[in-house]
């Protein structure tokens, strides 16, 4: 799928699982799941669905912050084998779930630097940015990011769940693969049989366009009137 189709998925998917997981505790990392903590986290899984692309050199994510990630995106595209091929595997998203607990785990500024950069991926992918102007979409998501981020921080937002939500992110992009004609190599490097090859829609196609995306929105809509309480969230006059 399309990077925006992606990030959609992100946001659907976590709000999806806000409530199966609210209240639980699954080793030692214990849901307690506020409105910050789901506006985070649907941003925060938006940006790692789009991560599994860093391996393709004009993918959204590649092109989000310029030198840093294309250099980044040619080492996971030599690392992994080329585009759809390890980065696409379930190795990878026990990796980045593992690296992203792991910063939760080892320093607040570690893991703001990790929720700015997500952020900034997911507003990218989501299309908060102008193609014509480069420099001005930049300047503008990185506003918008670092108000988000800083936002959430005054907010006292907890990320102890943030491996998790990154995982699961990948995961869901891996999903979206799925139904697409190419396929990807769950087993890598196991196996490099691509579930879902030859079956799908094609990316980009009309499915895509006229299905995918708009069904992915209206539930972003859903979701939130389902979510929030807003009636104690909008200011009382």
């Amino acid at each position: 799928m399309m990077g925006h189709s992606h990030a959609l998925s992100g946001v659907v998917g976590w709000m999806a699982i806000v409530p199966v997981v609210q209240g639980m505790e699954f080793y030692g990392i214990r849901f307690d799941l506020g409105p910050g903590e789901i506006i985070a986290g649907s941003l925060v899984c938006a940006g790692a669905a789009l991560l599994p692309d860093l391996d393709h050199k004009s993918a959204t994510i590649t092109k989000t912050y310029g030198f840093f990630t294309e250099t980044l995106g040619a080492l996971f595209n030599w690392a992994f084998g080329g585009h759809r091929n390890g980065t696409h595997s379930l190795f990878f998203a026990l990796f980045m779930g593992a690296l992203a607990q792991s910063l939760a785990l080892w320093s607040e500024m570690a893991v703001q630097i990790f929720v700015f950069l997500l952020v900034g991926i997911a507003l990218q992918g989501l299309g908060f940015g102008m193609d014509k102007n480069r420099v001005a979409a930049g300047i503008i998501n990185a506003l918008g990011t670092a108000g988000i981020t800083l936002a959430l921080f005054t907010a006292g937002t907890d990320y102890s769940w943030m491996g998790v939500a990154v995982a699961f992110g990948c995961l869901i992009h891996y999903l979206g693969d799925i139904l697409t004609h190419m396929g990807v190599p769950l087993m890598w490097p196991i196996s490099k049989y691509r579930v879902g090859q030859d079956i799908g829609f094609k990316t980009d196609g009309p499915v895509e366009r006229k299905i995918v995306t708009p069904m992915l929105t209206m539930a972003i809509i859903l979701y939130s009137f389902y979510l929030f309480d807003w009636p104690e969230l909008l200011p009382q006059t």
